[in-house]
């Protein structure tokens, strides 16, 4: 359980069809967007009233992504952990036999070779590709064969919230592939107050809803700017915002430039470490959606 939109959905799905049979285990990787974890938990354990097993891994994920800075290595790294963890706590269940997964179609397309070489997939997803055989369970994904669009409705029959069924895409490595180069603790911090900052004045501003997915990233690039009589050397921050139905095309959201020069100067003058904000505006294809 991840919190977001797809393994929602799954959730409440299953929580319909078997109630108290379900367990869901989320891992807090220390990669999660500010405050998620607390979300998380209230949402799922205190007011939907499911069987929520929450694992604090911080520290453990940190700890393997240090001096890493190959995109893919980390890919690897956080799914190859995410299901040891994992697995650590599904042995503690009695009787279990199938694990649920929130699979989408375009996951299911951007996970399989065109060509069928190796290296001419878009991404690797840690949803796609199987399990481990240790863990001998029967894989159950309900929705493989539905885009995102198609989701949130399926939401909406289920009785989940709005603000749960409108949450924008959240990638299952988290901030990682949102901050290229080396992963620090300090660089995690600048970018979820970065990232809290835009999608809360999206919201603010009355323009969420109106977007597909929107996000702050962190560069591993540093320029030289002033504040007050001081020269300063910081972080620079990018800013993406796209619009699309299905997230296999996308195009980038056209604001206006005072709600661009509002969120510039809020995030440049609140956070220590940042010192310049540039906008993304690449449409997919040719570019990809997150950032890596």
């Amino acid at each position: 359980m991840s919190g977001g939109v797809d393994s929602s959905v799954v959730a409440q799905l299953l929580n319909k069809a078997i109630g108290k049979k379900l367990y869901c285990i989320f891992v807090n990787t220390g990669l999660l967007r500010k405050n998620e974890e607390v979300q998380v938990v209230q949402t799922f354990k205190k007011r939907l009233k499911m069987n929520l097993i929450y694992v604090n891994a911080e520290k453990e994920f940190l700890k393997k992504l240090s001096n890493v800075s190959d995109p893919e290595k980390k890919r690897k790294i956080i799914g190859n952990l995410f299901i040891k963890i994992f697995d650590r706590y599904a042995k503690k269940i009695k009787d279990v036999k199938f694990l649920a997964q929130g699979t989408l179609y375009p996951d299911l397309i951007e996970s399989r070779s065109v060509t069928g070489s190796q290296t001419s997939k878009i991404k690797s997803h840690h949803n796609v590709g199987g399990l481990p055989k240790k863990m001998k369970l029967k894989l159950v994904e309900p929705l493989k064969f539905l885009f995102k669009d198609e989701v949130r409705k399926l939401g909406l029959e289920l009785n989940l919230s709005k603000d749960i069924i409108s949450r924008h895409p959240f990638p299952g490595p988290g901030l990682a592939i949102r901050m290229p180069g080396l992963i620090t603790d300090e660089k995690i911090k600048i970018l979820k107050e970065a990232d809290y900052y835009f999608i809360q004045a999206l919201k603010d501003h009355g323009l969420y809803h109106k977007i597909w997915q929107a996000y702050a990233a962190l560069l591993p690039v540093k320029t030289v700017g002033v504040m007050g009589d001081n020269r300063t050397y910081e972080y620079l921050c990018l800013l993406r915002a796209i619009t699309s139905e299905d997230g296999m095309t996308a195009d980038f959201y056209e604001f206006k430039k005072s709600f661009m020069e509002t969120i510039s100067n809020k995030i440049v003058n609140s956070i220590r470490g940042i010192n310049r904000v540039v906008y993304d505006i690449t449409s997919k294809p040719p570019s990809t959606i997150e950032l890596e």
